[in-house]
């Protein structure tokens, strides 16, 4: 046999022995053969399941190589090398809890064992600017230092301290809406033009033109939202803050474009995977239409009735776009309730069916609770759901109770009432005001009696209300505590002194009668005033490094030490520290310009939190893979968000109107940043047709995530006491109600 020959073959054997053919064979298949694909289909169709197929399929071929931290505790400085070193397939999720479910799944395969980087579109823009600071500082010529994120309520909070001199002269009021509320529509402005790819300068023409306005006065007004935009942007990158805005714009208008920035991109992703794009900015689709420009490997999944975040920056239409330059599969079969039920329910609702149809009237997978006033409905609504359980036709956590809007009334009364007969209550990110909680008042009170000049902050009624607080040992919710309400109203009305700069408590003897409290009560109140005097002196010899470090010792000594606490409770503790640990973080980057004491911090931050801007929602929302052991409590935006599928549905208040409006999913001006709208003006005709196209999705895609049976519950009687005549009003009259 010649040399040559005997080379061929032995080179023959080594790619039989290690299955090169084969690797080779599919890497032509998907390079060549399959360009980047565009997954189309309904709600709970597979999509997602199709993107995780080709994930497996994929990255073994691409280069994307092992996750050497596979096993290990993922830090933060492990996690930005990765990112920055390695090849990884980059994998896109609508939002942060979707994103955790699909990386569980992800990692659960057989090729998890490969690095993958999953984010949200705002993940990554922000992890990126953070990543490659320097090449910003360098561009546009800023202070090198380490940038630091802004929560939402201290954005509004510094901005609206930025404007206020301006405001003075040009008024943001309108009628029915605060001027924080305009405050926050106008930040909201830079972030939907930065998520849409438009610059700042653009934004007063595209208001002008939008809304149509002639008038010199709104004119003007414009064009000093765009100069407080701008204005507020620089003061924000002089000092190293970033906001979701901000962060957007400088991605968009700044970092994607780089040319070294562009260079690292295509090293560290050779696949790229998105998930729901219909969920998506356009800024998105310009970072997508650049891998798919240098022959990338790209996947994505579209579902034409989600657009879920449609009027929260998203722009489904745009990254359609993207279908022009991928092969397409679709996976369209209806699911759950919707193959039978959502053309009949689209018909009578949208083209004024007369007589309902026989596959509503009759279907046995769908029935209604009618009542006059909402108080019954609900009653009715948890009896419905008890009943269900008790003769085990379904289980707590395969019932979902949907509403267009989820008042404190009505979470109440349904957790009170199913609670009591023992089924435990899921609320979807229920965000409640921190200060609603008494742990929290209780905090701050101790907070403004421990840092002087806070005394115009504290009051008689919140000094009883800490001392009943504070004061609990064991289980709270089995046990009273210590120093009860009268015993709480005696101490503060004869031991307080209220004082601008020095609100103290008094010793137990000061009250006359301080043999009446009972040796556990007076116990109780000589610990807590001996450990604030304890902080006192330790504040007035600088030994207390800083509010955060009162919050936590507080919690430690008071709320955690000898009881224990609900899980809703220890969500909202963690809150209220992330909440702090981020005020003081901003404050000591201030502090230098602005001066404030210690003192004057915490007063404004007592203040922040008593306007009930910080909500308890912690990160993170929900564990890994876990789902949530009791009923769904949940709006309508909530519930499709999370993507959740159930086997009952309970539409709570079927006839409001609140089913055709989009309520607080649609930001101020947000039509106007659709790029399919090229700066037209935003006319009632279209808002209206926006909104049945809305309910429309709504119907269908919430028909596809119940797949038994589904109870419209209707009052005639609003909480308000209107009658209730919404879009769906048709269908709340169904009268068929006999369950079993």
């Amino acid at each position: 046999m010649p040399p040559t020959c005997s080379v061929l073959s032995a080179v023959y054997c080594l790619f039989d022995r290690y299955n090169v053919r084969d690797i080779l064979a599919n890497f032509y298949r998907i390079a060549v053969l399959s360009p980047a694909l565009w997954i189309t289909g309904g709600s709970r169709s597979g999509k997602t399941t199709r993107l995780i197929e080709l994930f497996c399929e994929w990255t073994p071929v691409l280069g994307t190589r092992p996750n050497p931290q596979r096993g290990k505790k993922k830090t933060e400085k492990s996690r930005l090398k990765l990112q920055l070193t390695g090849t990884t397939t980059l994998i896109f999720a609508a939002n942060s809890d979707n994103r955790m479910v699909l990386a569980e799944r992800l990692t659960t395969t057989p090729q998890g064992q490969y690095s993958f980087y999953s984010t949200t579109p705002l993940g990554f823009f922000q992890d990126e600017v953070i990543l490659f600071w320097p090449l910003l500082v360098e561009k546009l010529g800023l202070k090198a230092q380490f940038p630091l994120r802004l929560r939402p309520e201290t954005e509004q909070e510094l901005a609206l301290a930025l404007w206020s001199r301006d405001l003075e002269i040009h008024s943001l009021e309108r009628p029915g809406i605060s001027v924080n509320r305009r405050v926050r529509q106008v930040l909201d402005l830079l972030q939907l033009a930065a998520l849409s790819g438009t610059s700042i300068e653009d934004i007063p023409q595209i208001l002008q033109q939008g809304f149509d306005s002639r008038r010199q006065t709104i004119e003007t007004l414009n064009q000093q939202i765009g100069f407080w935009l701008k204005q507020w942007q620089n003061w924000c990158l002089e000092r190293g803050l970033l906001t979701y805005g901000i962060i957007a714009d400088l991605y968009g208008q700044h970092l994607l474009h780089h040319p070294i920035y562009q260079k690292h991109l295509l090293r560290r992703y050779p696949v790229v995977l998105a998930d729901d794009v219909d969920e998506y900015p356009a800024l998105a689709r310009h970072l997508f239409e650049f891998f798919l420009e240098q022959g990338k490997m790209a996947a994505f999944t579209y579902n034409p009735k989600g657009a879920v975040r449609l009027g929260l920056g998203a722009d489904p239409n745009d990254l359609a776009s993207l279908q022009s330059r991928c092969r397409v599969e679709t996976l369209d079969s209806p699911q759950g309730l919707g193959k039978d039920l959502a053309q009949p329910i689209l018909e009578l609702v949208f083209e004024n069916a007369i007589a309902f149809p026989d596959s509503l009237l009759f279907s046995p997978n769908i029935k209604s609770i009618q009542t006059l006033s909402r108080a019954d409905l609900l009653r009715q609504t948890a009896e419905q759901i008890i009943a269900g359980v008790k003769t085990g036709q379904v289980q707590p956590d395969e019932i979902a109770v949907i509403a267009p809007g989820l008042d404190a009334i009505a979470r109440y009364t349904l957790r009170e009432l199913l609670n009591h007969a023992g089924i435990t209550v899921e609320s979807m990110q229920e965000q409640r005001p921190l200060v609603s909680s008494p742990l929290v008042r209780a905090l701050l009170t101790l907070m403004a009696l421990i840092y002087p000049g806070n005394g115009r902050l504290v009051h008689r009624d919140a000094i009883a209300e800490m001392l009943v607080t504070l004061s609990y040992e064991g289980n709270r919710e089995l046990s009273t505590p210590v120093i009860d309400p009268v015993r709480a109203g005696l101490l503060a009305d004869h031991c307080f002194v209220p004082d601008w700069e020095n609100p103290r408590l008094l010793p137990v003897t000061a009250f006359p009668r301080w043999d009446r409290l009972g040796y556990q009560a007076t116990q109780a109140y000589q610990q807590i005033l001996h450990w604030i005097e304890v902080q006192q002196q330790q504040y007035q010899q600088r030994l207390l490094a800083s509010p955060v470090v009162l919050l936590d010792r507080g919690i430690q000594q008071f709320l955690i030490h000898d009881s224990s606490l609900r899980p809703d409770q220890l969500s909202v503790l963690r809150e209220l520290m992330e909440t702090a640990i981020h005020y003081w973080e901003v404050q000591n980057r201030l502090q230098l310009q602005t001066g404030v004491t210690p003192s004057e911090q915490v007063g404004q931050f007592i203040q922040l939190l008593r306007l009930g801007v910080v909500s308890a929602n912690p990160y993170p929302i929900s564990s890994l893979g876990i789902k949530p052991g009791g009923v769904t409590l949940g709006t309508i935006f909530q519930y499709r968000a999370s993507r959740a599928s159930h086997r009952w549905h309970f539409w709570l208040d079927v006839g409001s109107p609140l089913w055709l409006s989009g309520g607080a999913s649609i930001l101020w001006g947000a039509p106007l940043f659709l790029r399919e709208r090229e700066h037209r003006p935003w006319t009632v005709e279209e808002g209206l047709e926006a909104d049945l196209q809305r309910l429309r999705r709504i119907i269908v895609d919430l028909l596809s995530r119940v797949s038994d049976r589904l109870i419209l519950c209707h009052s005639d009687l609003a909480v308000n006491g209107q009658e209730q005549l919404g879009p769906l009003y048709q269908l709340s009259v169904i009268s068929n109600q006999d369950y079993y």
